[in-house]
């Protein structure tokens, strides 16, 4: 055979064989955002915990065909009906349930994602002790759905490295009611995650060079005309505590005055020329991380795309999603 005569061995078969059975269930079951269970979506096999009832059985049966006992012929017949009864049940417990994607996530290297997942009744029947998990994780959330209300369920995920990455595909299984068979699923919901870069130190002071605004005098925020509010943050001063908002029940905000406002920074992709590319991303997320916690306003610049300046963790998100999906084109590698 050719795993055998390739020497790869057992290892290269068990890879055909799961490569073979990822394109069947692509065919089977094709990504979607909302997936509704049934008969071709859903598998039932019996637990350990059947096999073990499924082999006394066979032992009760012989042991009432040897002794030629009625009351053993029942008792067999009556257990075996209850496993038949079983898989009915098991089937029904999956079959109507509504999986939606709600929301994927971002974060850093390394760093755990959420991924979002409704979860609702096509049907007036409810579906109980399902446990949800992505595939390869050991790790699994359990859950009921009553069809009056729903549920949600997040999952989390490994970042990898920068850019988009999908979490794989949702395994949703359940051994319910009697524990005596496995029925399950695997859907994709066509979550897609995304990996900001690994923030790194830069190499030059931050205001240097073209990420420096020109002709334009540094003044200290707080000193002039007012601009807005922010929220709070450690270290502001009291009197730029709106304390009118406080009173009416809002949450902490300060006052910002538009000298804060006028401080304006960039962030450029040409800042660091001849670097590579992932270590100029990571240069300008470190950039944009301390910018956010300094309060100050900041535009990105990248090729093929430029962010108008803005500041608050609005635009620190806008900023580390461009960088995320940055894809240059050949001659930005240069």
């Amino acid at each position: 055979m050719w795993f055998l005569a390739e020497g790869a061995g057992l290892p290269a078969l068990r890879e055909h064989l799961r490569a073979r059975f990822q394109r069947w269930l692509v065919r089977r079951i094709p990504p979607a955002r909302s997936v509704t269970l049934d008969q071709r979506r859903i598998f039932i096999f019996p637990s350990r915990v059947g096999f073990f009832f499924f082999a006394c059985l066979l032992v009760m049966l012989v042991a009432a065909i040897n002794y030629e006992n009625n009351m053993s012929y029942a008792l067999t017949f009556l257990l075996a009906t209850l496993f038949v009864i079983a898989v009915l049940h098991s089937y029904a417990n999956l079959s109507g349930l509504t999986l939606r994607a709600l929301r994927a996530g971002e974060g850093f290297p390394r760093q755990l994602v959420p991924f979002s997942i409704g979860l609702a009744c096509a049907t007036r029947r409810g579906h109980h002790a399902l446990w949800l998990g992505f595939e390869d994780d050991p790790e699994a959330v359990a859950v009921s759905v009553m069809p009056e209300r729903g549920a949600t369920v997040t999952l989390y995920r490994e970042a990898g490295e920068r850019g988009p990455f999908r979490p794989g595909r949702l395994r949703v299984e359940s051994r319910y009611p009697l524990g005596l068979l496995r029925c399950w699923t695997w859907v994709d919901l066509d979550l897609v995650g995304l990996a900001y870069p690994r923030p790194l130190p830069y190499p030059e002071p931050l205001g240097s060079g073209a990420g420096q605004p020109r002709g334009r005098p540094a003044r200290r925020p707080g000193e002039d005309e007012f601009f807005g509010l922010r929220d709070y943050r450690a270290g502001d001063r009291l009197r730029q505590v709106y304390w009118k908002g406080l009173a009416r029940g809002q949450t902490l905000q300060s006052k910002q005055y538009a000298a804060g406002a006028a401080s304006l920074d960039w962030l450029d992709w040409d800042a660091f020329p001849g670097i590579a590319r992932e270590r100029r991303l990571s240069f300008l997320c470190q950039q944009c991380l301390d910018l956010h916690r300094r309060g100050r306003r900041f535009g990105l610049r990248l090729p093929g795309n430029q962010l108008a300046a803005g500041a608050g963790d609005g635009q620190r998100d806008r900023v580390l999603r461009a960088l995320g999906n940055f894809a240059p084109p050949p001659e930005a590698e240069r």
